[in-house]
């Protein structure tokens, strides 16, 4: 029996599952272990990790609080399983980054801001902005200390304090009976001592630098302790307190922030100081978001590579402008400011003439506030709009916090000037941080924390991110990562941790670190659990869960469960199949060359951190980007290749990536993105609408017997516009009801049952199945069943090709993964007849492949390549890498520390190159899989 109890701790153990397409599956995942579950996609994986594992225990987590607790937070159904033991309190870390908010960043997402808002608040030096010398508040002895070090021995001095009072007139002879009534019967006054006997002996009329007479003294130790009580009764008194010695010498204390030699008064640093989230921290011209609305500089600049005379001010170049052009070339040649030279190259004082004015230059702000006058014209409303976004605040320059939070600093940097570092920059100047010892002892334990903080980040390989990022611009891998440091931070043990392909955006050289990461995870007492594709990681698992054999329908059965050792052996197992090399995508025989006179050519490439390269991307090729996480490629891909072709084009507006020229321009009609967006926002959309496959089926339907006896035309079949449609939900299937301070809840329409369409509607048939029960069928079961209809099955062959043929035909795009919309954007593409002269750009399209769909993505590829179309692709995946034309190695680091061209050429060229650390994975990957001569 103990034995038997024993064993029901040491697993979690799920019988019966039947979420989705689980085939009433039962596994068994060992506690405190690093179990990895794999298989093809469709396979059944994420259902059975996080919507039926972690789904359970999340309810049970929920469903232990109290009454009062639940009602605030979202109800979660039970999952289709007969029994599930063992679960711990459920965490899950999702490849998706849902933060939209301006306000987060990589700082306040793993707390990081929170410790050096309390860091700077406890050991920060506030600096006076005029003198810069530190100014701090004083104690009686801390007073007393600096006095007599300050002044020689035997110096004489007298202790004073200043007479405060709202109107020294009216309250003279009242203020001067209090303090004589408190015992203060001696004055300072123009270096004169007044004593007074009676009122009427004070023989000025006001009080102007006019000081009571606290105490005489003589500068030596032995006085301390007068002299502290001295300086308490001015400080009780006005809380500040003067030295005023013999020969005229100053000394100003306070108990307050005010600087002694110029009496600017500061806020005393405490957390809320340095919280931009905060109205007390906050810099009052932003509001803490860093940035305004305004003009931006770089629409108005979008190539600072131009000179002037070239035209770098880009409203300028515009015919109904050429007037303002002329005028600034005008006083450019009279201020003796270059006109032939980049923008770039000019000092900053030429550039703020520009834009600012002088000697009747209006400058480009003069510009644009006289076209403000004139907003009442439509056509100058559309001109300014081109010009306005999000600028850095003027007065916090991008700091988000108000002066008095800036003027504090440690080690010389400011917070807002810790936060810009990298969080390698960062990790560096903490661990070299030297601190008096009265402040090392206050801030031991909040370094102790950020120090943590920082070295988990860099371990996940997010060393080059800044802390000040702000959290929307992660990509969701990175997003995954950070929620994945901030876990390890917090120090949780017991937990059960369900990460979805924690390795996506991962260079392999950073893989090694992401699995001792979650080993450590592991050792300190939690269980780890991992949706996963990655060879090392598999290898590194304590337990393996494979799901298959195949997609959607067919899949969702249990192929294997044991250990890597166990599943070497298994002959079931596709995933086993590609580990011992029996199954294997291959390199290709031969590689399509790159031609000369067939090349896009980027010259000087400098956006973020982008060296001034100039890379060359034949076309008709597929062509792979590679480097480390923050090595520069999205930078180099998206923000310079695609803005600025899109830009030529006419096609955007947004900033464009800091560039000489793009040549080859001619050889391309066409760039287009295809990204992870989703194909839609609505649950309305998905993959046969995207498709205009849904058009085809709605036609079969119409021309049914019943169809054609009622009058049904496509439209009645549509359930996003009147005719078939339920109108009580609209087409939708669901209603939402307003539950006022909570959460709006979405219900299953009473009227319609979920299926969206009138009874009336869904009696029409078409083999013996209706309009609801056709957008139910995954893509492989509707091949079999539109058999007759080439229109249509050809169209879903193209899905199954990519390797979805798991998806449900009606399946709302908002259920679908970032690497499933993807794959669904390229068979909208692969559709077309004509992609010659087209250069499509991926990133990451492996995200959430098996090895076998990568196969069938790299066949997709090249039926693309094949048809005339260029292909640039962002990846990281070795198998990839290994079948492409030619590929652009970035690096060699991320950061600061990339940015340069590591090495080009084949795949092969690659390998043999030392210091390219995609060559020394690479080079692996060809030894065992052989490579083209």
């Amino acid at each position: 029996m103990k034995a038997n109890l024993k064993q029901q701790e040491d697993v979690i153990e799920v019988k019966g599952a039947r979420v989705h397409n689980l085939k009433n599956i039962s596994v068994r995942i060992p506690v405190n272990k690093l179990t990895v579950i794999t298989g093809v996609s469709g396979s059944g994986k994420s259902s059975l990790a996080f919507d039926t594992i972690y789904a359970e225990g999340q309810r049970r987590y929920v469903e232990s609080l109290s009454a009062y607790a639940r009602q605030f937070l979202e109800r979660m159904d039970k999952p289709d399983v007969d029994e599930i033991t063992g679960i711990a309190p459920a965490i899950a870390i999702r490849q998706k980054n849902s933060t939209r908010n301006p306000r987060s960043t990589v700082a306040t997402q793993t707390e990081i801001y929170d410790y050096l808002r309390l860091l700077f608040a406890r050991v920060g030096q506030t600096f006076c902005r005029n003198c810069g010398r530190e100014v701090k508040k004083d104690s009686p002895e801390s007073a007393a200390e600096e006095i007599l070090n300050e002044l020689e021995k035997e110096t004489r001095f007298y202790v004073l304090f200043p007479i405060k009072t709202q109107d020294k007139k009216l309250k003279k002879d009242a203020l001067l009976l209090n303090l004589m009534q408190q015992g203060f019967s001696r004055f300072f006054r123009q270096d004169q001592v007044i004593e007074l006997h009676k009122i009427e002996d004070y023989p000025f009329e006001d009080f102007t630098d006019t000081f009571v007479l606290v105490d005489r003294l003589k500068a030596s130790n032995s006085i301390r302790q007068r002299l502290v009580d001295s300086l308490e009764i001015c400080f009780r008194e006005t809380g500040e307190a003067i030295i005023w010695t013999t020969d005229g010498r100053k000394l100003r204390f306070a108990d307050k922030f005010i600087c002694k030699y110029d009496g600017t008064v500061y806020e005393q640093p405490e957390p809320a100081l340095f919280s931009f989230n905060s109205p007390f921290g906050a810099c009052p011209t932003c509001q803490g978001f860093g940035n305004t609305t305004g003009i931006d500089q770089d629409l108005v600049i979008p190539n600072p590579l131009l000179s002037l005379e070239a035209g770098a001010i880009e409203p300028f170049t515009k015919p109904n402008q050429d007037w303002a052009q002329e005028k600034l070339l005008k006083f450019a040649r009279k201020a003796n400011i270059p006109v032939d030279v980049p923008f770039l190259s000019l000092t900053e004082g030429q550039k703020k003439l520009i834009w600012e004015g002088a000697d009747g230059w209006f400058g480009i702000m003069g510009f644009f506030r006289w076209l403000e006058t004139k907003k009442y014209k439509l056509h100058v409303r559309v001109f300014l709009s081109k010009y306005r976004g999000y600028t850095i605040c003027p007065d916090c320059n991008g700091g988000r916090l108000r002066r008095e939070a800036r003027d504090v600093k440690i080690a010389g940097k400011s917070l807002p000037e810790v936060v810009s570092l990298s969080i390698a920059e960062a990790k560096d100047f903490f661990d070299n941080l030297k601190l008096t010892p009265e402040r090392e002892k206050i801030a031991e334990k909040l370094l102790i924390e950020i120090k943590r903080r920082l070295k988990f980040l860099c371990d996940v390989g997010l060393e080059y991110l800044t802390l000040d990022r702000l959290a929307s611009t992660l990509s969701g891998g990175e997003a995954q990562r950070i929620q994945l440091a901030t876990n390890l931070g917090s120090s949780l043990v017991g937990a059960l941790y369900v990460l979805d392909e924690p390795s996506i955006g991962l260079h392999p050289r950073d893989n090694s670190r992401l699995i001792k990461i979650l080993e450590n995870l592991r050792d300190i007492g939690n269980t780890v659990l991992v949706v996963e594709h990655d060879e090392e990681m598999i290898r590194s698992a304590d337990h393996i869960i494979d799901l298959g054999p195949q997609a959607g329908e067919l899949g969702g059965n249990v192929v294997f469960q044991g250990t890597f050792e166990e599943l070497l052996k298994d002959e079931n197992s596709l995933t086993a199949k590609y580990l011992r090399g029996e199954a294997r995508i291959k390199v290709p025989t031969q590689r399509r060359k790159p031609k000369p006179s067939r090349m896009l050519k980027i010259v000087g490439a400098r956006e973020h951190n982008l060296k001034n390269i100039t890379v060359k991307i034949p076309l008709d090729l597929l062509v792979c980007v590679t480097g480390v996480s923050g090595s520069g490629k999205s930078t180099l891909v998206y923000d310079v290749l695609y803005a600025g072709l899109k830009k030529q084009r006419g096609e955007w507006q947004g900033k464009v990536g800091v560039f000489k020229e793009i040549k080859g321009t001619e050889l391309i009609d066409d760039v287009i993105l295809v990204d992870q967006s989703p194909i839609g926002k609505t649950p309305r959309s998905n993959p046969v609408t995207y498709l205009k496959i849904y058009d085809a089926i709605r036609e079969v339907f119409a021309s049914t017997m019943t169809a054609r006896a009622r009058n049904y035309d496509p439209a009645h079949f549509s359930f996003n516009v009147p005719g078939g449609r339920c109108e009580v939900c609209q087409g939708s299937g669901t209603v939402i009801v307003e539950m006022q301070f909570l959460a709006d809840v979405e219900l299953t329409c009473e009227e319609c049952k979920g299926t969206r369409f009138k009874d009336e509607i869904l009696e029409v048939k078409y083999k013996g199945k209706n309009i609801h029960e056709v957008l139910q069928m995954t893509v492989q079961e509707a091949i079999l069943f539109f058999k007759d209809s080439s229109k249509i099955v050809n169209k879903l062959k193209i899905l199954d090709t990519i390797g979805l043929g798991y998806l449900r035909l009606g399946q709302s795009a908002t259920t679908l993964s970032g690497g499933e919309a993807q794959r669904i954007k390229l068979a909208a593409h692969l559709l077309q007849k004509d992609n010659s002269r087209t250069l499509y750009i991926f990133d990451e399209p492996t995200t959430g492949l098996h090895f076998e769909d990568v196969k069938k993505l790299l066949s997709a590829f090249r039926a693309l390549v094949a048809g005339g179309a260029s292909l640039l692709v962002i990846e990281h995946n070795l198998e990839v890498i290994k079948t492409a034309d030619y590929v652009i190695d970035l690096g060699p680091e991320g950061g600061i520390g990339g940015g340069y061209i590591v090495a080009e050429g084949t795949p092969e060229d690659i390998a043999s190159n030392e210091k390219s650390y995609t060559g020394q994975y690479l080079r692996k990957c060809l030894s065992r899989n052989g490579s083209p001569n």
